[in-house]
């Protein structure tokens, strides 16, 4: 078979789908056109009025016209909903919360806080603080406990601290003589104070005498630091810091732990569970800046401190509530206004970067400076009057009457954000954040020039001692730091 009679073949079988497709086409043009007419007919025949009633065609049902309704609000409002459902879920969380803390806020300002009294108005709890009397903090905690009630004894170590203490002149707000750096003075002390507490007192003569009850001790302890480069703080610096700003507190609590865990309760009386609250800033020690080595250092070891504390007193049934605090608006207490550490131990002296070694402000000085104008500087937030102090009155007080049992409590601007910084956030972001930036030049080692710095500076503190004597100048000139002896029992960390 040719290929001309192949297509022909091919052809002519084509010719009936065609057909098919065709007469399809023309049916459904037909059926399309028969109906239309007949739509056509049927309307024009029922509204014809030739034609009776009963001979008049019906109309089919039709489908009635689409009108187009606009959509209300909260329609659309679920559907943005539905199509943000991560974003609805974190607004959700954030409002419950926000609401939560507006509700306890508010519950907690029109909350009755009173210490109770006796029938007769008496006073009954007792509350000591171990704090500088001096402290614009513990000032305005004493002051305000007072106020609510109770009576308040502040630690007092010397006289000057006494007089601090009457000055105030509140007769329930009174000195507690204890000399923390001499133990068998300071245990005297506290075994006279347990039994002035064992011993019923009268508030007013001819009154029914009432028993004291200890509810709470308040370890407060200095919140002023200094700012400096590790390098150029002195290691005598160091150990006076350690002294008065770790030891000192550490001692305080040690000495009344005999009074917290004897109980003190008068035959008849019912047991009293007195509560500890140690105090530590918490800004610096959350971030650990540059340059705040002192603070960082002492806050991080007080509250390892605290901890330990409160895991030993936790099966004593004394609670331990460490208070982290942030910045609070101390407006109306005048604070502590020193020139320099000369002769206040515990102080380092103010950091200027004139001062330092020409190695030092090579190495530290431009982001001492720009630390030091950011936005926490020495602690504070810059730009912001910080917490009203009644915020902290209220929380202390929710401590000492057992509405408040968390270990720990944050109070006052900042605390809790650099907490929450502290623990997720990148120590280099916020390094930079502060101002930190890297440094390229650094100045050239020379030989000598630090065991010059630190000969001269010893000399000088020997000149102010009155030392006369040679050998008594020359000894005075060194200074140890202990670390281990090498094979020759030298001590390579001799200076001088």
């Amino acid at each position: 078979m040719s290929a001309d009679d192949q297509q022909f073949l091919d052809l002519l079988s084509s010719i009936p789908n065609q057909i098919r497709r065709y007469s399809g086409d023309v049916a459904e043009y037909v059926d399309k056109t028969v109906d239309k007419v007949a739509d056509e007919i049927r309307d024009t025949l029922s509204t014809a009025s030739w034609i009776p009633d009963y001979a008049r065609p019906s109309l089919p049902s039709r489908a009635p016209p689409v009108q187009v309704i606009p959509v209300t609000t909260y329609e659309r409002f679920q559907d943005w909903i539905s199509r943000h459902k991560f974003l609805t879920g974190v607004l959700i969380v954030a409002a419950g919360y926000a609401t939560y803390k507006t509700v306890r806020i508010t519950k907690g300002m029109h909350k009755h806080r009173r210490a109770k009294r006796a029938r007769n108005g008496g006073r009954l709890e007792v509350v000591v603080i171990a704090g500088s009397p001096t402290l614009p903090l513990t000032k305005s905690l004493s002051l305000d406990l007072e106020r609510r009630g109770f009576i308040v004894y502040i630690v007092c170590n010397t006289i000057e601290d006494e007089v601090a203490v009457q000055s105030l002149s509140r007769p329930d707000i009174r000195p507690l003589g204890i000399d923390i750096t001499d133990p068998p003075n300071a245990g005297q002390s506290i075994e006279k104070f347990a039994a002035y507490l064992q011993a019923s007192h009268a508030a007013v003569p001819r009154a029914k005498p009432n028993f004291l009850h200890l509810k709470a001790v308040i370890l407060i302890p200095s919140l002023n630091y200094q700012t400096s480069p590790i390098a150029t703080i002195p290691p005598s610096s160091f150990a006076d810091l350690f002294n008065t700003h770790l030891l000192h507190p550490i001692l305080t609590i040690q000495s009344f732990l005999p009074l917290l865990t004897s109980r003190i309760t008068p035959t008849g009386e019912k047991s009293a569970t007195p509560k500890v609250l140690v105090f530590t800033p918490s800004i610096i020690s959350s971030i650990n800046p540059p340059f705040h080595a002192p603070e960082a250092t002492v806050c991080s070891a007080l509250s390892a401190f605290t901890e330990v504390l409160t895991a030993e007193l936790r099966p004593l049934a004394i609670p331990v509530t460490h208070v982290q605090l942030g910045t609070f608006d101390f407006q109306g207490f005048t604070p502590v206004r020193m020139n320099g550490a000369a002769g206040v131990p515990g102080l380092l002296p103010p950091a200027e970067p004139l001062q330092w070694p020409e190695s030092a402000r090579h190495a530290y000085g431009r982001n001492y400076v720009s630390q030091s104008s950011s936005a926490i500087s020495a602690g504070r937030i810059r730009g912001l009057r910080g917490s009203s102090l009644r915020e902290l009155h209220n929380a202390v007080f929710d401590v000492i009457d057992g509405s408040e049992l968390s270990d720990v409590v944050r109070v006052g601007l900042g605390a809790g954000l650099y907490g929450f910084v502290g623990r997720w956030a990148p120590r280099g972001l916020v390094a930079w954040m502060m101002g930190i930036r890297k440094v390229d030049e650094l100045s050239s080692w020379e030989a000598g020039e630090i065991l010059k710095s630190d000969a001269s500076a010893s000399d000088s503190k020997s000149e102010k001692s009155g030392s006369g004597s040679s050998e008594n100048g020359e000894a005075s000139a060194s200074e140890f730091i202990a670390v281990a002896r090498d094979d020759d029992g030298h001590n390579v960390w001799k200076l001088g």
